[in-house]
């Protein structure tokens, strides 16, 4: 499961197109939501959205951080001309949140609901299923009331009833008890169905006795995209706040997208002296905690991941990149290269080497230039052959590189790694 997280706007989007389809009672939830970035022209949004010049309406960033409310970032009982004034003023500016600085990119405009009632809901998948969390002391105020949250657990596999959800609403008035848990058991089962990893409604309301949805946050699982594309539209799955991948990091990502390999690469510290090229997910965040675990987590330069049997050229352009960063800007101090993985059971070892050998000898005199040291560890089918060209590559382009196959422990590279950087000169 990979937990992603989406837009206020997509959250609600789903929520409104889902809703009716998974509800008994066949009520349509009437939210009412417009997107607004910097390429929007706002003549164009209001005849689409007619509904924007003749309401009262609450803006707010759709940035994936919380406490807008708190920050003053959210505009309340505007009208139109308002919200665009506030958008303008604030577009495109940075601000801080949590510690990350960033540009607001992104707002959404909704109509502004006068309400007296604030509930909390919370639905969180685990390991073993899935918690629901629910109070009637919802809100800005969610944290300082916190006592007053109630949460069950729903086993996997396991039916939500409405005897399961009674407890949540044991304290409710009477009157919107029984409206408030038909709400929660068809979020639930919405939350099933889309594949949410987390789905949280801060606070939503009553409107004409019917629950509405205020500020709502939620994760969906990208893992399960090929069996919802269809249910989630255009969805997007927006970097976090803060976060603005490097012209490498964006190059990586389009070969990502056009290959059903697996191709990704981080930049955490690009004057770091360790620098990793790890063949699979599992394997490549087992060498980067290996690191971080051995006291030089400020020492990785970057998280990198090829697996899926990505083809020789893929792996060439791939490389190019990793080199290209690990190499640059050479302080005179020693770097290492991790090149590792565990054993593969269906990549040709010997091809995807193929790939990482032509970009090594490509950047042979960058690779000099940094005082680079070069660390494989793999296993898989035909290693040998792959390991072999490894050990001769190091002696034709005269470059040290140590090679190991799986009678080696798989993080064992990383502790010489640490050991070589940090060796007196």
């Amino acid at each position: 499961m990979a937990r992603k997280k989406i837009r206020e706007y997509d959250s609600k989007r789903l929520l409104k197109q889902h809703f009716k389809r998974l509800s008994n009672s066949g009520y349509d939830l009437p939210i009412k939501s417009a997107q607004i970035t910097e390429s929007t022209d706002f003549n164009d949004l209001v005849e689409k959205e007619p509904w924007l010049s003749s309401q009262k309406l609450v803006v707010k960033p759709d940035m994936l951080f919380g406490k807008r409310g708190k920050s003053g970032l959210v505009g309340l009982n505007l009208d139109f001309a308002q919200v665009i004034a506030f958008v303008q003023e604030r577009l495109g500016k940075e601000v801080e949140m949590g510690g990350c600085k960033g540009p607001v990119t992104t707002f959404i405009v909704e109509p502004f609901i006068p309400h007296n009632e604030e509930f909390y809901l919370n639905i969180v998948s685990e390991r073993l299923g899935s918690s629901i969390s629910f109070s009637e002391c919802g809100g800005i105020e969610i944290e300082e009331n916190w006592d007053k949250v109630k949460t069950i657990f729903v086993p996997t596999g396991s039916a939500f009833t409405s005897e399961t959800c009674a407890s949540l609403v044991a304290t409710l008035p009477f009157e919107i008890k029984g409206e408030i848990k038909e709400f929660i058991k068809v979020i639930f089962t919405l939350f099933q169905d889309l594949d949410f990893t987390f789905l949280e409604m801060n606070p939503f309301t009553l409107v004409d006795g019917k629950p509405y949805p205020l500020d709502m946050r939620g994760e969906l699982d990208d893992t399960a995209s090929f069996k919802n594309f269809k249910k989630w539209g255009n969805i997007e799955f927006p970097m976090p706040f803060g976060r603005v991948m490097t012209p490498t990091e964006s190059y990586i990502h389009g070969l990502d997208e056009k290959t059903s390999a697996s191709l990704k690469f981080t930049v955490l510290n690009p004057k770091g002296h360790i620098w990793t090229m790890v063949a699979g997910g599992g394997a490549s965040v087992i060498y980067a905690d290996t690191v971080g675990d051995l006291g030089f987590a400020s020492e990785l330069g970057n998280y990198a991941e090829y697996s899926g049997a990505p083809n020789e050229e893929e792996v060439l352009q791939y490389a190019r990149v990793v080199i290209d960063c690990a190499t640059a800007n050479p302080d005179g101090h020693k770097r290492a290269l991790v090149i590792g993985g565990g054993i593969a059971n269906f990549t040709d070892v010997g091809a995807t080497f193929n790939g990482i050998i032509r970009a090594l000898k490509e950047k042979e005199s960058k690779l000099k230039a940094a005082q680079m040291h070069i660390y494989v560890r793999r296993g898989g089918p035909n290693y040998q052959r792959g390991l072999a060209k490894m050990r001769a590559l190091g002696e034709d382009i005269g470059i040290p590189i140590e090679v190991y196959g799986p009678e080696a422990t798989m993080t064992g590279i990383c502790q010489q790694a640490i050991q070589y950087i940090t060796a007196a000169a």
